[in-house]
């Protein structure tokens, strides 16, 4: 087997690897730009066309396109794969390389299966033994999805530690995250491209040749950008020979080892309580945002694709003037509760823009919403990062990872619900969207309400010895 540009001999001996430079991180952040633009397309593009231009019901359109998140615990068997079954001598680079082909891949066959869904519907004019079949099939091709998704995204988290050491992690992990935020921009405006010349009124087969050649093409860029991203980082900086011994990785977790730890102590089970709330609080208007564009603002595919654009930007000026100028001053916990007042107002900025019918109004709203996202992001992965004993910082995150995971599945389903509800309550359809922002208003209030009950004083004075009994209890 090589290792790389190093001799054998050298890697055994353990003489220093090369470190990852800066042109190396960003390179690594391609393969996160490309998960960016591919949850364009999926929370973006084939939830409005299903919704909206089909009138596939939200709860059914949202709920199968959640089963990708319903499957993350999937990505810890793809880590311990991934462990202790390398392909042609590499522990994570075939893995990535074949999960990003895999999803990719079943992208387009979920938008075919839609356009069958809407067909079954037409014919029959409503929902149909055929209509209910293409619908699970709908859910299985998206939980086929998030498996080929975990198969990859696990892989390459691994990746990122096997690369890097203590004190450039940081810096790796921030420059690859901040790369998704950009793959979500440059997502909405290529697809916005691609699909402007469909209007609200395109019949169906104009429509279905746009968005088929749409994920044709950018699936296929998305693909290069993950072989550009890794080809050879593996073979040059992996210390992962070097590190095999060490026990719980994040990557090695299971779900119960992960249960446990997290509630391991009455300050944990309250953050991630905080943590559950607050992420589905979040992302309820994931699925039903493209949808209030086009019925509410009268706003075509290529506009409401663009709405991504505006979280997108908005989240990254977010992330990054909080961790550099206000997490800084106002410290972590209060700046995690001022992200969640500031997403409170912004959802009533985006019930207001729907009751003047503004456009304009609705995109400014959605970039303070994004800000307000990532201030809440930073300030509350600082403050995870604060309540966790060093020694199980990796079970901890995974465990966090998990959960964040099925909050967003929960958030998606969860909005296409209370959509559904709105629309069975009420005549007027900016009413029933309203619905959704103020179940989530309602969510940040309470998540702010649990964040004030977190005490990182009392973690640090009893939860790393309780979390220490789990990690002794696993090992014995």
């Amino acid at each position: 087997m090589e290792t790389g540009n190093l001799p054998e001999a050298e890697a055994i001996a353990g003489e220093s690897l090369p470190r990852i430079n800066l042109a190396t991180m960003f390179r690594l952040g391609l393969f996160q730009m490309g998960l960016g633009i591919m949850s364009v397309l999926t929370l973006g593009v084939i939830n409005r066309i299903a919704i909206d231009e089909l009138k596939v019901p939200a709860l059914i359109a949202a709920g199968a396109i959640a089963m990708h998140q319903f499957v993350a615990p999937a990505r810890v068997w793809f880590g311990q794969m991934s462990d202790a079954k390398p392909i042609a001598g590499l522990h994570r680079t075939p893995y990535v390389w074949g999960g990003s082909i895999l999803f990719t891949a079943m992208s387009f066959v979920a938008v075919q299966v839609v356009w069958q869904l809407g067909q079954s519907m037409e014919q029959a004019g409503g929902w149909t033994p055929d209509s209910y079949g293409w619908a699970a099939v709908f859910g299985l091709v998206f939980s086929g999805y998030g498996l080929a998704l975990s198969a990859s995204s696990t892989p390459f988290a691994a990746l990122l530690v096997d690369i890097s050491d203590e004190d450039n992690r940081s810096k790796l992990v921030g420059t690859v995250w901040s790369m998704l935020m950009v793959g979500i921009i440059i997502g909405a405006i290529v697809s916005s491209v691609l699909l402007k010349q469909i209007a609200l009124d395109t019949p169906i087969e104009q429509l279905q040749a746009s968005v088929n050649r749409l994920f044709l093409t950018v699936p296929a860029i998305v693909v290069f950008l993950t072989f550009i991203a890794t080809v050879g980082v593996e073979q040059n900086y992996s210390r992962y020979s070097q590190r095999s011994s060490v026990a719980h990785r994040e990557d090695k977790i299971t779900l119960g080892h992960a249960l446990r730890v997290l509630t391991a102590s009455r300050q944990t089970g309250i953050f991630f309580s905080f943590l559950l709330v607050m992420s589905i609080s979040l992302f309820m208007q994931d699925a039903v945002m493209e949808p209030y564009g086009g019925e509410v603002f009268g706003m075509p595919i290529a506009e409401t694709t663009k709405l991504n654009a505006f979280f997108g930007m908005g989240t990254l000026i977010g992330i990054s003037l909080t961790g550099f100028a206000i997490a800084p001053r106002l410290g972590k916990q209060q700046t995690t509760k001022i992200g969640c007042i500031g997403v409170s107002g912004c959802l009533a900025l985006l019930a207001l823009a729907g009751f003047v019918a503004e456009p304009s109004m609705l995109m400014g709203a959605l970039l303070l919403y994004g800000f307000g996202s990532g201030v809440i992001t930073t300030g509350a992965i600082s403050l995870m990062l604060d309540l966790t004993a060093a020694e199980t910082a990796g079970t901890f995150i995974g465990a966090w990872g998990l959960a964040q995971a099925i909050a967003r599945g929960l958030a998606t389903v969860t909005g296409g619900a209370v959509l559904d509800l709105g629309r069975a309550i009420f005549q007027s359809p900016v009413l029933a969207y309203s619905t959704v922002f103020a179940v989530q208003y309602v969510g940040m209030i309470s998540a702010v309400a649990l964040l004030r009950r977190v005490n990182a004083v009392e973690f640090q004075a009893n939860a790393k010895q309780a979390i220490a009994a789990v990690m002794e209890g696993e090992l014995d």
